[in-house]
């Protein structure tokens, strides 16, 4: 418990910090769109390639173990989608946030550091996998979903291509393969712009929960809390179960590593649900109000499977 607080106090006082700060005459929402910005095109982007710039994959990778992993996650999200278009009649677009955000997790600004303090440094190879191929699907998942609802009007014919241009028009998907590219050719960054990459990444996290924070006066959470609650209960409690049972029941998977994917899969929403809602300018209340209140609740759940899992 003392590990998860002061893992979460952090991260809530920067959304509060950032919500604070358009009280003053120096913030106001604009500069909270105009920091997401700085944050989708470029600190994360940046970051992302740098990870996968250096990312060293095994040999033999366990698809037992990534499987029993992302197959619970696309499983959740087209239940998120499901969900979102019976309860609320939701549109394709509004209907992908609400899988995203029911699917993806917080698993870098507090799986890290938690994974490692709970399970040690033998959980650095399997939590590595997991994080390697976290970005790279769901994002591309969610991005292809958006696009084909935004583009709902257009003639069948030209739903490919404009899926196309919205793939390649996402800073984040294209850093993700540059990086993957520039990975597989051999390459490596120079020290000083490794380290110019390093400091922006830095920056992401940081600036992405206080553009939230300050996004918060743009919308009314009460009202979207029903929604968020669709995401919070499938990211809480169903995708580790799922994890779980794929990993313990379908696929043969090292004991050892089951809880490191159970509890991965048990992050909160992640900040990034939020950022492509800002991007795509859907679902954005739905998505500030998942990540604010699952953090939350995270130090009971994430504690209770913890627990669990001995």
């Amino acid at each position: 418990m003392p590990v998860l607080v002061d893992l979460i106090v952090p991260i809530f006082g920067l959304i509060l910090f950032g919500y604070a700060a358009t009280f003053t005459p120096v913030f106001d929402q604009a500069a909270g769109r105009a920091l997401a910005a700085f944050v989708f095109w470029f600190a994360i982007p940046i970051m992302l390639f740098r990870n996968m710039a250096g990312q060293q994959l095994p040999a033999v990778l366990p698809w037992g173990y990534l499987l029993s992993y992302y197959l619970s996650a696309l499983l959740v999200f087209a239940l998120g989608m499901a969900a979102s278009r019976l309860l609320f009649a939701a549109p394709l677009e509004e209907q992908a946030i609400t899988g995203f955000g029911g699917s993806y997790g917080n698993v870098v600004l507090m799986g890290t550091p938690l994974v490692l303090a709970a399970f040690g440094p033998q959980a650095t190879l399997p939590f590595f996998l997991i994080l390697s191929f976290h970005s790279v699907l769901m994002f591309t998942v969610v991005t292809v979903v958006v696009e084909l609802g935004q583009g709902g009007g257009s003639e069948l014919r030209l739903l490919p291509k404009r899926v196309g241009q919205g793939l390649v028009k996402n800073p984040i998907l294209v850093a993700l393969g540059g990086g993957l590219v520039f990975h597989w050719l051999g390459l490596s960054l120079p020290h000083a712009v490794d380290r110019w990459a390093e400091l922006i990444g830095q920056a992401a996290g940081p600036c992405a929960l206080f553009s939230m924070g300050a996004s918060l006066r743009a919308y009314r959470i009460g009202g979207a809390m029903s929604r968020a609650a669709v995401m919070m209960a499938l990211k809480l409690l169903l995708l580790p179960l799922l994890v779980w049972l794929l990993a313990t029941r379908l696929f043969t998977v090292d004991p050892a590593w089951v809880p490191v994917a159970v509890i991965t899969a048990a992050m909160p929403c992640g900040v990034n649900s939020y950022l492509f809602a800002e991007r795509y300018k859907v679902g954005q209340a739905e998505s500030a109000a998942a990540i604010l209140v699952s953090t939350g609740l995270s130090v009971v759940t994430m504690s209770l499977i913890l627990g669990w899992l001995g």
